[in-house]
């Protein structure tokens, strides 16, 4: 078994164990697809590759880190991305889970708060070929309301609160995909979906531990 399949078991195992809290047996095998072709290894240091397919977080840089495997396969299954969606991420960080979902809809839009992060970011999805991602720095509390309504947000750090620009923006029907909690403290998945009277039906998944959503709005 090389790193790759290592990484992709053990996300299925970590599916199972947490079936009971997300709703399911099984990550749609399109989103495991995706997650088997982006390199992992290329959004890490080389000092910390060896680690690359460690179903764990790792160190990015500046504070921020790249998200668990399992993390980042579970958040873009909650989704429930298309291929002619077009989808919004709050926190591009390595531009990891960009590429991921890069691989199951239309067009990514990504925002980062930090310029350093999102000019390394930027450099890598262009030399590694990824031609439907477009990042802009940014607060992201207030979304990408030029290329609104969205099929779907997914915001990759935990927020005090639910940005209400980002449900806003949200076409109705699509899906807000967002850690809520304070730093060092108890943090909580949520899917919020948009009904079609504009109402928001929200589902709580289960316990996870993200950096801080920053910003004027943020948790810092």
């Amino acid at each position: 078994m090389n790193d790759v399949e290592r990484m992709l078991s053990d996300i299925e195992m970590e599916v199972a164990l947490t079936r009971d809290l997300i709703g399911r047996d099984a990550l749609n095998p399109r989103i495991m697809a995706a997650m088997k072709q982006v390199p992992r290894h290329e959004f890490i240091s080389e000092i910390l590759r060896y680690r690359a397919y460690d179903n764990g977080p790792l160190p990015i840089g500046l504070g921020q880190t790249i998200s668990q495997p399992y993390i980042v396969a579970l958040m873009s299954d909650l989704l429930n991305p298309r291929p002619d969606h077009v989808i919004l991420e709050i926190g591009t960080g390595s531009g990891y889970q960009s590429s991921v979902l890069s691989q199951l809809v239309k067009q990514v839009y990504s925002l980062e708060i930090i310029p350093d992060l999102a000019e390394q970011a930027d450099n890598r999805l262009k030399r590694l070929g990824y031609k439907n991602i477009a990042i802009r720095v940014d607060d992201g509390y207030f979304g990408w309301p030029e290329h609104a309504p969205y099929d779907g947000i997914i915001v990759t750090a935990a927020a005090p609160h639910v940005p209400e620009p980002l449900l806003e923006q949200l076409r109705p029907g699509a899906r807000l995909v967002i850690p809520l909690g304070f730093p060092h403290s108890h943090q909580h998945l949520k899917v919020l979906e948009k009904k079609a009277d504009g109402t928001i039906e929200t589902h709580n998944i289960l316990g996870v531990s993200f950096v801080p959503l920053t910003g004027k709005h943020g948790a810092e």
